[in-house]
C-alpha cells in the first residue's frame, strides 16, 4: 500500500504540498465536496489563488492550513482492494484535527479544537496516485461553530468512532466475506422500491449496528434507529433512488468493504419533505462515499459521507450564503 498522506499526521503546508507533489500524477484528477469541487491536482495543491466559495486564499489544501495551523490528520481506516472494474484504490477515513485559527470557506473560527471528519480514496497507477475522490465534513466544522443554518439533524451529532475493534489501521485478508454480506444488502438497499420491511435489514445488519451518518443527518444506533433517523425519511422523500454501485468503485480487504462514486446515487426529490426541505419534483444526484465492518456476517458498523452542501444546492439552497447572513 502507498503511504499516501502519513505524513500529514503533523506538518506544514510546504510538507504537505511537496506530499501531494510526491504522490500524485502531475495531470492526477481531484474531485472535493461543494464548493471546491473538481481540479487539476496542481490547484489542490496551490499555495496561492482563489478558493471557490470561500475567503481564504490558496488551493483546498492551502486554505485548511491556513484555517487550521497545527493540522493533523487522523485515520483510522486504512484501507486498499481491487474494484470490480479492474482499478486499485485506497481509502482512508477518519478526522482533520487542530486549533480552528482563522476562517475556513468563512465559516467563523472558534480558537479551540475542532474536527473535519473526511472520507478520502485515492485510485492507484504504479506508483502514482492518478485520481482522488473526497469528501470532507464541512457541515460537522459549521456545527462546531455555531452556524449550521439548515434543519437540525434527526440521529445524534458527534465526532464519530472509529471501529469498535481499534484494528482499522492494520486490515488484512481479500475481504471476499465480507464484500458479499455488503453487496447483498445494497442490492436490497437501492434497487428495491417496495419500501424499508422489503429490505430485509436484520437479514444484513448487526441488531447493535452503528451507522455513522453525516452532520446534518447524524449517527443511528441499532436497526431501528437507523431506520427512524435515517432510512425511512430519506425514502418517503425519494421512493425512487437509485444506487449507481456498478458505476462505482467497490472494494474489499478483511473484514472492510469500501464504496466511491461521483456521483453514488441519483433520485428525485417527490415525496415528502428532507432535511426540512418542502418536495421540489427535482431529480438531483447525490456523492456518498461509504465504509462499512463486518462481524459474524453482518453489518456491525458503516461510516457514510454524503455531500449535503450539494446536494441543497442541487434543490436551490446556497448554505454557505445562509451561513453567512446568520453569521454577518
Amino acid at each position: 500500500m502507498i503511504n499516501v498522506f502519513d505524513i500529514l499526521e503533523g506538518c506544514s503546508f510546504d510538507v504537505a504540498q511537496a506530499e501531494v507533489n510526491a504522490k500524485f500524477a502531475p495531470d492526477a484528477t481531484v474531485h472535493l465536496a461543494y464548493p471546491f469541487e473538481t481540479m487539476p491536482v496542481a490547484d489542490f495543491a496551490a499555495a496561492d489563488g482563489a478558493v471557490g466559495g470561500g475567503s481564504s486564499s490558496g488551493g483546498p489544501l492551502s486554505a485548511l492550513y491556513t484555517a487550521f495551523p497545527d493540522l493533523e490528520r487522523r485515520p483510522f481506516i486504512k484501507m486498499q482492494g481491487v474494484d470490480t472494474h479492474g482499478q486499485t484504490w485506497i481509502g482512508h477515513c477518519g478526522h482533520y484535527a487542530g486549533k480552528f485559527a482563522a476562517p475556513f470557506l468563512d465559516i467563523p473560527p472558534t480558537a479551540r479544537l475542532a474536527t473535519m471528519r473526511f472520507h478520502e480514496f485515492f485510485r492507484v497507477e504504479g506508483d502514482q496516485i492518478v485520481e482522488m475522490q473526497a469528501l470532507w465534513d464541512i457541515p460537522e466544522l459549521m456545527m462546531q461553530a455555531g452556524a449550521w443554518p439548515m434543519s437540525p439533524s434527526l440521529g445524534r451529532e458527534m465526532t464519530v468512532f472509529g471501529p469498535s475493534t481499534c484494528d482499522g489501521l492494520r486490515i488484512e485478508g481479500d475481504g471476499a466475506a465480507a464484500s458479499a454480506v455488503v453487496g447483498d444488502m445494497l442490492h436490497h438497499l437501492s434497487f428495491n422500491n417496495d419500501g424499508e420491511e422489503a429490505m430485509r435489514l436484520p437479514a444484513f445488519w448487526d441488531p447493535r449496528c452503528s451507522w455513522y451518518g453525516p452532520a446534518g443527518i447524524g449517527t443511528a444506533r441499532g436497526i431501528e434507529g437507523f431506520r427512524k433517523h435515517h432510512q425511512i425519511p430519506f425514502l418517503n422523500a425519494m421512493p425512487d433512488r437509485k444506487g449507481e454501485v456498478e458505476k462505482g468503485h467497490y472494494f474489499a480487504q478483511g473484514d472492510y468493504v469500501a464504496f466511491t462514486a461521483w456521483p453514488g446515487m441519483n433520485m428525485t426529490l417527490d415525496g415528502g419533505g428532507w432535511l426540512g426541505i418542502a418536495p421540489s419534483g427535482k431529480r438531483i444526484t447525490m456523492r456518498s462515499l461509504d465504509f462499512w465492518r463486518v462481524k459474524d456476517g453482518l453489518i456491525r458498523e458503516n461510516w457514510v459521507l454524503v455531500d449535503l452542501l450539494d446536494a441543497y444546492a442541487q434543490l436551490g439552497v446556497d448554505v454557505l450564503a445562509r451561513m453567512r447572513e446568520l453569521t454577518w
